[in-house]
């Protein structure tokens, strides 16, 4: 019984990517910018709301190093 609910879940799953590309694909090119600009806007709503402060402080931290490596930093490695 559970296998069966299995094979039907992924059936499922399966037919309904293959509908949502079918449907974007026969978009016009205004209407998928449209889609991408509203995904992304969603994505940076929900990044603002659940994200906590100090993760986001190491993304923004990340690609500010100046071109210092600080890999190992405060380790005692003096190589």
């Amino acid at each position: 019984m559970l296998q069966n609910k299995k094979n039907s879940t992924g059936l499922l799953l399966a037919g309904l990517a293959a509908f949502a590309y079918y449907k974007y694909s026969k978009m016009s090119e205004e209407e998928k910018q449209n889609i991408i600009s509203s995904l992304k806007d969603q994505g940076k709503k929900l990044y603002d709301q659940y994200v906590p402060e100090e993760v986001k402080n190491v993304f923004a931290n990340k690609g500010n190093t100046g071109g210092n490596n600080n890999f190992g930093a405060g380790s005692g490695y003096s190589g």
